[in-house]
C-alpha cells in the first residue's frame, strides 16, 4: 500500500505542478504572445477545462475497462502535448495545448481517486486521500521556485520541457507500482450510453451532489488565487519574479502544513465535522481579504498571511468532501472521481479569468471571487441534509 499511494501522489503531483509551476511568468507572457491579463490567463482557463472534461471521460471509462489502461494511454498522451506546449507558436496554440495537456493529464488524478475508492473506504479512504493530498501538495512548494528559475534562465518555454520529463517518471512509476485495482466482474458494461447512465446516477444522488459541489467550489477558491497571485505580488505590492516564486512557495508549504494536519485529525474527529470547520475558515478568510482590498489596506504579511488561512480551510474541505462524496457512490467510484474532477475543473476555468476582469493593478476582483465561492460551496452543503445512509451496493 505505501507503494501504490507513493506511486499515485506522484501521477497528481504532475497535474498542480503543471498548474503552478508557470504561474510567474504571466506577466512576462503577456509581452511574449501579444496579449494582457485575461488572455495570458486563458491558458490556465483552457488547461482546467481540460482537466474537468477528461475526467468526466476518463472516469467512467475506468468503470468500464478497469483502470490501468486509461491510466497509462493518459499518461503518453499528456507527455507528448506537453513538449508540444513548449513549441506553441502562439497565444491560440498554447491554449488549444493546454486544454489536450489538462484532459490527457486528468487520467492520473481521476483514476487516482478511483484506485483509492476501490480499495479503502470510511476514514481510511479520507485518510489515503489526505496522504496523496499531502504528497500532492509538495508541487506547490517546489513548482514556483523551479519556475522562478527556469523561466530567469531558460524562459517560459523551458517550462513545459521541464514539465514533460516530469510526466515521463510520473507514467514509468504508475505503469511499475499501480496494479489494476477494479476486477472484471465489478466493471460495468455498455458504452456511451451507460457511461451517462452512471454519471446521471451519481448527480442524482443528492448527498454526492453537496458534498461535490462543495468540493469543487472550494478549489474554485484556489483558482481565483491561482490566476490573479502573480499579478498581485509583481504589480500591486513591487516583488520581482523571484520574490514571486517565493511568495507562492511560501503558500505551497502552507498548504502542504496543512494537509498534514488534516490528516492527522481524520480519525479524532468526523468528515462531516472537518469539513464544516474548513468551510466557516474559507469563508471567513477569503472575506476578510476582499475587505483589506476593498480598502486598499493590503500589504504582503496581511496578503499571505490570509492566504495561509484560507488554504487550511480549502485542504480541509478538499480532503473530507471527496470522501464523503464517493462514499455515497461506492458502486461508481469512477463515474463519482470524474464528475468531482469535472466540477473542480470547470469552476476552476470559470474563476481563472474572471479575476484578471478588473485589470492587472487591483486585487478586488480575485479577493471577491474567493469569497464568493466560498460563500457558495458553504451553501451547497445544505444538499447533504437527511442524507439516507449509503449502502454497500450504493443505494
Amino acid at each position: 500500500m505505501p507503494v501504490l499511494i507513493a506511486a499515485l501522489g506522484l501521477l497528481a503531483f504532475v497535474m498542480p505542478l503543471a498548474t503552478d509551476m508557470y504561474l510567474p511568468a504571466l506577466p512576462q507572457m503577456t509581452g511574449d504572445l501579444h496579449t494582457d491579463a485575461s488572455g495570458v490567463q486563458l491558458t490556465l482557463t483552457a488547461f482546467l477545462i481540460g482537466m474537468g472534461l477528461g475526467q468526466l471521460v476518463l472516469g467512467p471509462l475506468s468503470d468500464r475497462c478497469g483502470r490501468r489502461v486509461p491510466l497509462l494511454a493518459g499518461g503518453v498522451a499528456c507527455v507528448v502535448t506537453t513538449a508540444f506546449c513548449a513549441l506553441a507558436p502562439s497565444l491560440e496554440w498554447l491554449v488549444a495545448l493546454r486544454f489536450v495537456q489538462g484532459f490527457s493529464g486528468a487520467a492520473g488524478v481521476v483514476i487516482g481517486r478511483a484506485v483509492i475508492a476501490d480499495v479503502a473506504r470510511g476514514e481510511t479512504a479520507a485518510r489515503l486521500f489526505g496522504i496523496v493530498m499531502a504528497l500532492t501538495g509538495l508541487a506547490p512548494v517546489v513548482a514556483p521556485v523551479a519556475g522562478g528559475v527556469v523561466i530567469e534562465n531558460g524562459g517560459w518555454r523551458t517550462v513545459f520541457w521541464v514539465l514533460a520529463a516530469a510526466t515521463v517518471l510520473a507514467v514509468v512509476t504508475a505503469a511499475v507500482a499501480v496494479p489494476e485495482s477494479l476486477p472484471r466482474d465489478r466493471r460495468r458494461t455498455g458504452g456511451a450510453a451507460a457511461t451517462a447512465r452512471a454519471v446521471r446516477e451519481v448527480l442524482g444522488n443528492r448527498a454526492y451532489l453537496g458534498y461535490a459541489l462543495s468540493f469543487g467550489l472550494s478549489l474554485a477558491v484556489l483558482f481565483c488565487y491561482l490566476g490573479g497571485a502573480s499579478f498581485l505580488f509583481q504589480n500591486l505590492l513591487g516583488l520581482s519574479v523571484g520574490q514571486t516564486s517565493a511568495a507562492f512557495a511560501s503558500t505551497g508549504v502552507a498548504g502542504a502544513l496543512a494537509t498534514a494536519v488534516v490528516t492527522k485529525l481524520v480519525g479524532r474527529f468526523s468528515p462531516e465535522a472537518l469539513l464544516r470547520t474548513g468551510l466557516y475558515v474559507m469563508v471567513t478568510a477569503s472575506a476578510a481579504l476582499t475587505v483589506l482590498a476593498l480598502a486598499d489596506a493590503l500589504t504582503l504579511t496581511l496578503a499571505l498571511g490570509l492566504v495561509y488561512v484560507a488554504l487550511a480551510g480549502i485542504c480541509l474541505v478538499s480532503v473530507n468532501a471527496t470522501a464523503l462524496a464517493l462514499e455515497r457512490v461506492p458502486h461508481a467510484a469512477g463515474a463519482g472521481s470524474a464528475v468531482l474532477g469535472a466540477g473542480q475543473g470547470l469552476l476552476g476555468a470559470v474563476a481563472a479569468p474572471l479575476v484578471g476582469l478588473g485589470g492587472e493593478h487591483t486585487a478586488f476582483p480575485m479577493f471577491l471571487g474567493m469569497t464568493v465561492s466560498a460563500a457558495l460551496a458553504f451553501a451547497a452543503l445544505a444538499l447533504t441534509r437527511r442524507a439516507r445512509p449509503v449502502l454497500p451496493d450504493g443505494r
